[in-house]
């Protein structure tokens, strides 16, 4: 006789776990596959000068994220009101289209229109995050968090390198075509693979978003991991474009200058890869908070000594140790908010996180290309460290009354 509790089990969220990874892990491939190239496929469709090239470039680059930006808190009440899994469905199918729709775009108008609609479907690894927020066990938060944050990080570590492969062989449009592909494999595979135990609610039964904040314990803490990811965003990225450039400047312009930087840029990912699930392990037993306090303060004092580096292997091993702190930023901001947010609340605040982590990826290339055009590449590694540093100084403040709650072992969680 079959055990009719076994029959009737859900699938554990250890199994959403694994295939939210893949999602994930496909989700940052396909973006990172195209982005590389982007301005090389915008200088073929038109005859453009340098500065058009440029404009037109930084255009289809920051409208995706601003157009996110703007988005993903309606799409987050969506999915408190509908469910995180069908907002996965939605991000990875709408995406499917926009992307694939790149590739037989006939000028730059029309693919400007589809990356502003690609940022408009976006959202798929927010509403994952949300998906395993709610259902991991609270002591095993950080731990679940961190290995999902990997999926994303080793995507976007291989995308580049599937992409250079494809456009070198069957040329730039046929990137978007199998990114396309992909994000339409993540649509079945969250379809048949990924289960979410949500009941839907009535517009009328969501609670307001004011009133969730005036509900929790720590409002101060949950707006300042937002604070906090717009600056972690906006850090990296502020150093992401200059990478190429700086590693010519460091072998004065001769050598494989495009594979070393590849490599350079490359490391942080490799390392993150395998930090992150220890870290994350490490923020159960510690708290997430001291491990984000932790990782600004290592990312300072990586970035100070990038601004005095001689040669290439200086540089690398410093890229190297960067990985350290990305792997303790952004996935402890998540296992912050799955212990410190009510679950109902889940699809509006992790959506409200993704829209500062847009603004960040917009408004850290500008802060780049301006400090590095009044100082020199140099200069954007110290900036860089003083927002790190900053950034240290306002969680300090933030998370002081947490800190002291748990010193007195008074601190209770957020519940539903």
């Amino acid at each position: 006789m079959i055990n009719q509790s076994i029959k009737e089990q859900k699938p554990s969220w250890r199994q959403n776990l694994t295939f939210l990874w893949f999602g994930n892990f496909m989700t940052g491939m396909g973006f990172s596959m195209t982005m590389p190239f982007l301005p090389l496929f915008i200088q073929t469709l038109g005859n453009f000068n340098k500065w058009q090239l440029n404009l037109y470039s930084g255009t289809a680059f920051a409208i995706t994220f601003l157009v996110k930006a703007i988005v993903s808190p309606f799409w987050g009440k969506l999915a408190d009101e509908h469910g995180r899994k069908m907002m996965c469905l939605r991000a990875a199918l709408g995406m499917t289209f926009t992307i694939t729709a790149c590739g037989f775009v006939p000028n730059i108008t029309v693919l400007i229109i589809l990356r502003a609609l690609q940022g408009g479907f976006s959202g798929y690894i927010n509403n994952a995050n949300a998906i395993i927020a709610a259902a991991v066990p609270r002591e095993k938060s950080g731990q679940a968090m961190g290995t999902l944050a990997t999926g994303n990080v080793v995507g976007t570590l291989l995308g580049p390198l599937l992409g250079g492969v494809l456009a070198g062989i069957a040329g730039y449009r046929s990137t978007f075509y199998v990114t396309g592909a992909l994000m339409f494999i993540v649509f079945l595979m969250t379809l048949f693979f990924v289960h979410e135990k949500f009941s839907p609610l009535a517009k009328g039964d969501l609670t307001p978003t004011r009133q969730v904040f005036r509900e929790l314990r720590y409002p101060k803490l949950i707006t300042g991991m937002f604070i906090t990811t717009l600056i972690i965003q906006a850090a990296n990225m502020s150093v992401t474009p200059i990478v190429s450039l700086f590693v010519g400047e460091l072998l004065h312009h001769h050598g494989p200058i495009a594979l070393i930087s590849g490599v350079v840029a490359a490391l942080p990912g490799v390392v993150t890869l395998f930090a992150a699930p220890l870290l994350g392990k490490l923020s159960d037993h510690v708290g997430p908070e001291h491990v984000l306090l932790f990782g600004l303060l290592f990312a300072t004092a990586c970035f100070i000594p990038m601004s005095f580096v001689r040669n290439i292997w200086q540089f690398g091993a410093l890229r190297l140790l960067v990985g350290v702190s990305d792997a303790a930023l952004l996935p402890a901001v998540q296992a912050i908010m799955t212990l410190y947010i009510p679950s109902k609340a889940f699809g509006r605040l992790f959506s409200w996180n993704q829209s500062f982590q847009a603004l960040g990826s917009v408004s850290g290339p500008m802060l780049g290309a301006v400090i590095s055009s009044i100082s020199d590449y140099r200069g954007v590694f110290a900036m860089t460290a003083i927002f790190e540093l900053i950034n240290f100084g306002l969680l300090l403040h933030d998370t002081h009354g947490l800190r002291q709650d748990k010193k007195h072992h008074s601190v209770t969680l957020n519940s539903d």
